[in-house]
């Protein structure tokens, strides 16, 4: 057949990047205004692709409103083409829930306008998650298209067809882990390979000449995708003409103005048998390894601690709670939490969430998070009294005491310290002057106090005084009330606490005093410089590195706890350590040790290190930004001029914990540089493994042998584990995404980043960014955890788990529907992993979503008292079929539970 070109109008609408958000909001009113106007005046302007994202559509009714008539036309004329995603988000730093959502809004939003492109859209994503071909096929697409991650070769370089991360053709299949196949369609040639067609006839001949030759090196067909437009760019409004003059200049090929569904129509028919296929994750391995776009998951550290912090309370807090409180309240929150979930998304954009905007941009991502914050803290709050008033606390009815209720809303069993305020009297301002009030709470004497089980056990919490304060209750039925309160703070060691559950307490006046017990049975000794417990012994050393045995493996580990700082004159999107530079290292120096908790449930020290290093690059960096030097060729090095950087590391055990606990925090006043915290294993291995989108990612340790980038970065959002046949080690992180595995004497260092400071947005220009370089307070939470053979998942838990706090709710003695301590739901297996409970989008079914952490099939059971499951895809639909008992290797599992 002849060739055909298809000509798809588009533009790629990064909302917010090298300009604040409302600059280009206000040019994306005049371009959807334009493209409108086509519609009305050009008969021959087809369509217009809106960039695979719903929130245009919001962003320009805001300003706009009058015009939603008209957008709902040619919506449903086939005109102006959306979804189906409700941002174009990033696929490493957003959390397997988020990439989930993302679809679910834009698909519901969609259909709500008219009908979606059902087409996996990800043409500027920083690389691929491995498991994108089973999600789009959950979703019903057969098709994704993308822009980064696969080497095309072209036909002058044939690839075999085992080779993972090429492709001879733009047309491609795609496997994912659990053997889902997709085609996936690479832009080659980039999504701009048809921008700005001339329509003088001498230009367009030298325009084609160019474009039909660079397409030509690698589509597998006659059917060849021009993609009209680019970043943020106007539509051609002279597109009809341009599209005329082609069609006389080449009257052998066919040039038509197209939609995507058109192109995939007609291409499907005639892919040929020989297409390669690209397997897992697509994240450029074989390239140089400078622009796989990695270091953007360290990148303004704090907005990915703030992305960790409102995801697990949307998803792992709020939901569960508001899932299981719905028997009592009757009600479930979906209009709130849609709207958490949609401002939480605002900030998933990859040049939002990786940091690689300007300060405007990022300034205004942390109030989205904050907003969304609070929105997932309220509905939080509001579920769990909702049960709290529905859990039976009759049973301390005698304890003239102060019940309280801890909830596990993780998935698996948790171990950890559990942290409640009490109020234990309260003067309401009816009752007198408020600072009279104040005044006689403070000053009251009351006893000591202990905490008990249901079952009438002590537990050993620590109880410190928690002071007089204001406060006021929000009635739903009257106007506010405003007291003075003194309360008591418990922190409370919780072992082995099943999934999904609660536990009743009571705070009540101690019967004695265990203090002289519970010196005998702390967990630290030798002055803080060892902590033990049944699983673990830490010795810390002069410099603060620490010695780990792990008991059950009878395996030490040493040199942990390692901190390196090294200068970085790159930019936001790639770290570039300066020519010469010695890395500056923790370990060597002396290190001071604080003791700052010794108790039964747990020990907790403070390891003090001061660092010397530079306070930022030279004065050649700047000019080399100004001058937009590319970074790799830069000359600049570290100043001359060196102050002291004081880190402050708590090291936290708990007395069942096989997880050791670090928060690290430190003042950062200094400029240009890295700081990582390192974990050599001992362990020689050919792979690691690693968190990512429903999946643990298995990525090699050695690179390809293209590869030049001195260092090579990795994302997770929980975990990295190294592991051998006998035992393993396991860094756990909060909001701390990036990682890289350094060999070492032929062994595997964990390295962490903690923080990168740069100056410079990068790119395509010089953007300064001073508030890139993170100066001010900084904490970073990170922990260890060790295991024996065929117990990673165990760790992988403890992982999920460090990022998902107990919560505690102080309630009064009741009757109640529930038993004080309760197991709303069980997961049957730990090789399981729950990432979504939750209430179906507009219905009250219970939606569950489970995958494989392994690569062997494992149970898949799920258990909850009184409902009974059907099988749903990712958009929460029922589909046809029996549930299996079992989950195939890497396998999504997603459940629509209804009441029996």
């Amino acid at each position: 057949m002849n060739k055909k070109v298809y000509i798809l109008s588009h533009s790629h609408w990064d909302r917010e990047w090298y300009l604040p958000y409302e600059q280009h909001h206000m040019r994306l009113i005049e371009l959807i205004d334009d493209v409108l106007e086509l519609f009305e005046t050009d008969p021959e302007f087809k369509s217009f692709h809106l960039d695979g994202q719903t929130i245009i559509l919001d962003d320009y009714l805001q300003v706009r409103p009058n015009k939603k008539d008209l957008v709902k036309k040619h919506i449903q004329n086939g005109k102006l083409k959306i979804g189906p995603f409700y941002i174009l988000q990033d696929a490493f730093l957003t959390s397997s829930e988020s990439n989930v959502r993302n679809m679910l809004v834009g698909m519901d939003e969609s259909k709500q306008w008219g009908a979606p492109v059902k087409l996996g859209y990800f043409p500027d994503t920083f690389g691929n998650a491995g498991q994108t071909p089973q999600m789009m096929e959950q979703a019903g697409f057969d098709v994704a298209a993308f822009g980064r991650g696969v080497k095309p070769t072209g036909f002058n370089n044939v690839v075999v067809n085992d080779d993972k991360y090429a492709s001879q053709f733009s047309e491609m299949w795609w496997k994912g882990p659990d053997e889902s196949k997709i085609l996936g369609l690479l832009f080659a040639n980039w999504y701009s390979n048809g921008n700005e067609i001339p329509t003088d006839k001498a230009e367009a001949q030298a325009f084609w000449e160019t474009k039909l030759n660079d397409a030509g090196l690698y589509t597998s067909t006659n059917h060849v995708l021009m993609m009209n437009g680019c970043d943020h760019q106007p539509v051609q409004k002279d597109l009809s003409t341009a599209i005329r003059v082609a069609n006389e200049l080449y009257p052998d090929i066919e040039f038509v103005h197209a939609t995507f569904e058109e192109y995939l129509t007609a291409l499907k028919k005639d892919l040929p048998d020989n297409l390669n296929t690209v397997s897992g994750e697509l994240t450029s391995q074989e390239t140089d390894g400078w622009y796989t776009l990695a270091n953007t998951a360290s990148t303004r550290v704090y907005l990915k601690q703030w992305n960790t912090q409102v995801s697990r309370l949307l998803e792992n807090i709020a939901e569960p709670l508001a899932t299981m409180a719905y028997k009592t309240a009757e009600d479930y929150p979906h209009d709130m939490l849609r709207y958490a979930w949609k401002t939480l998304m605002q900030n998933h954009p990859h040049d939002s969430i990786c940091g690689c905007s300007v300060d405007e941009v990022h300034r205004e991502m942390v109030t989205r998070f904050e907003k969304a914050n609070e929105v997932g803290r309220y509905v939080a709050d509001e579920a769990a009294l909702q049960l709290v008033r529905s859990i039976d606390t009759t049973s301390f009815k005698d304890s003239n005491g102060f019940p309280f209720v801890v909830f596990n809303t993780s998935g698996s069993e948790k171990n950890g310290v559990a942290e409640v305020r009490i109020e234990i009297e309260r003067l309401p301002f009816s009752a007198g002057i408020p600072d009279q009030l104040y005044q006689v709470l403070k000053e009251k004497e009351y006893p000591a106090f202990e905490v008990k089980t249901v079952e009438g056990q002590t537990v050993s919490a620590v109880i410190t005084e928690g002071g007089t304060e204001f406060g006021y209750d929000l009635p739903k039925d009257k106007f506010r009330q405003p007291f003075m309160a003194r309360y008591v703070d418990v922190r409370l060691p919780i072992e082995a606490m099943a999934g999904l559950s609660w536990n009743s307490f009571v705070l009540v006046e101690a019967e004695s005093d265990h203090k002289a017990e519970a010196e005998k049975e702390t967990l630290l000794s030798n002055g803080g410089a060892t902590l033990e417990n049944e699983h673990l012994k830490i010795e810390v050393q002069t410099d603060g590195t620490l010695a780990i045995l792990d008991k059950a493996a009878n395996q030490t580990y040493t040199d942990l706890l390692n901190f390196e700082d090294t200068g970085d004159i790159g930019n936001e999107y790639i770290f570039r350590q300066p020519l010469n530079d010695q890395a500056i290292h923790s370990k060597g120096t002396t290190a001071e040790i604080r003791v700052v908790e010794d108790t039964v449930g747990f020990g907790e020290i403070e390891i003090i290190h001061h660092l010397d290093i530079p306070v930022s690059a030279d004065e050649l960096l700047e000019e080399e930004q100004k001058a937009v030097i590319e970074m790799r060729e830069r000359q600049a090095g570290r100043s001359k001029t060196c102050k002291t950087l004081t880190l402050k590391t708590k090291v936290r055990l708990e007395r069942h914990s096989q997880q050791v606990k670090f928060e690290t925090t430190f003042d950062n006043q200094h400029k240009d540089h890295r700081l990582r915290v390192l974990f050599p294993t001992g362990i020689q291995a050919d792979v690691h493994y690693a968190d990512s989108i429903f999946e643990v990612v298995e990525r090699p340790n050695t690179v390809d042998p293209s590869w030049i980038n001195p260092s090579n970065p990795q994302h997770t959002h929980a975990f990295v584990n190294v592991q051998d046949a006998e035992h393993g080690v396991t860094a756990a992180v909060v909001g701390l995404n990036e990682y890289e595995i350094i060999e070492e004497h032929a062994q595997q260092t964990i390295a962490v980043t903690l923080l990168r400071a740069v100056g410079e947005l990068g790119d395509w220009g010089y953007f300064a960014t001073p508030e890139a370089q993170c100066l001010g307070e900084q904490s970073m939470l990170y922990a260890l955890s060790f295991h024996g053979e065929e117990e990673a998942v165990r760790t992988y838990h403890e992982a999920f788990n460090f990022q998902i706090p107990f919560s505690a709710y102080q309630t009064t003695v009741h009757n109640g529907q529930w038993s004080p301590n309760h197991q709303y739901a069980e997961l049957s297996d730990s090789n399981m992993a729950l990432t979504a409970f939750k209430r179906k989008e507009h219905s009250d079914e219970i939606i569950t979503r489970m995958y494989n952490l392994t690569n062997k099939e494992t149970e898949a059971g799920l258990t909850i008292e009184n409902y009974v499951a059907r099988k749903c895809n990712l958009l929460e639909e029922a589909v046809e079929g029996s549930l299996e008992a079992a989950a195939k290797p890497y396998e999504i599992v997603n459940r629509l539970w209804e009441k029996q």
